[in-house]
């Protein structure tokens, strides 16, 4: 599992998206955050990991060339990975299997569990416990595995702390009750507990799921933001 540290930094962009407006600044609590949305019963919600040739796209940038003609509306890094940017858990792409579940407790966050699966197909999407997702088996055209939870049936995960000092640049994704999906960004440093309630309260997601801390950054075009760094593992995001 990565240990290193990732550098990152916004760039700007000049020309006004054609695409409708699916990003924007939310604050809560007095913490800035940047929220994207999808409908995926309407919309194409895709995860990146590879080229054809089987390198790892790894950057924004890739994954724009990849998309081509075709828009990247937004995208996000989307789940843990090792230093070879392999994903740490299950990951599926179109329906391959690149990686299977992980249902152990284990180091780091992503073994925190409860940890859980982003599961996409059908034109919907649902994040469902790692355990439950295994004996369930559900079929996803796109899957991704990472921890802990965020947000479990509406609660909180039992572990997180209030108040922790344990503060990162943090990244997640939420399914709403009408089917929505959310990927959300802090752009300060919180603690899980803040985040998950983000989430909770502000988004109303029930169930939620921590992608990645440190290493986070955001790709929406449509507010002048393109975060650069190290190359990373699995990402998401709109194709238009």
């Amino acid at each position: 599992m990565k240990t290193f540290a990732a550098i990152w930094i916004t760039i700007s962009f000049f020309s006004t998206p054609s695409f409708a407006a699916t990003c924007r600044d939310a604050s809560f609590e007095g913490t800035s955050f940047t929220v994207c949305e999808a409908d995926p019963a309407s919309e194409d919600v895709r995860l990146f990991l590879e080229n054809p040739d089987g390198t790892p796209l790894g950057t924004f940038d890739n994954v724009v060339d990849a998309v081509e003609p075709k828009t990247l509306v937004w995208a996000m890094n989307a789940g843990m990975y090792h230093p070879d940017r392999s994903p740490v858990g299950l990951y599926v792409e179109d329906g391959r299997t690149f990686a299977k579940i992980v249902t152990r407790e284990g180091p780091g966050n992503f073994g925190l569990l409860p940890n859980g699966v982003l599961c996409l197909g059908d034109g919907k999407a649902v994040i469902v416990e790692s355990r439950a997702f295994a004996k369930r088996n559900p079929q996803c055209r796109y899957a991704t595995q990472s921890g802990p939870m965020l947000v479990i049936e509406g609660a909180l995960h039992p572990r997180f702390i209030p108040g922790s000092d344990s503060l990162n640049i943090r990244n997640g994704v939420g399914v709403a009750p009408d089917g929505r999906l959310f990927a959300a960004i802090s752009n300060e440093r919180v603690n899980f507990h803040m985040f998950a309630r983000f989430f909770r309260d502000v988004l109303g997601t029930p169930n939620a799921l921590f992608l990645d801390g440190k290493v986070s950054r955001l790709y929406a075009p449509e507010l002048r933001r393109h975060d650069l760094g190290f190359p990373v593992g699995p990402l998401i995001g709109i194709v238009e």
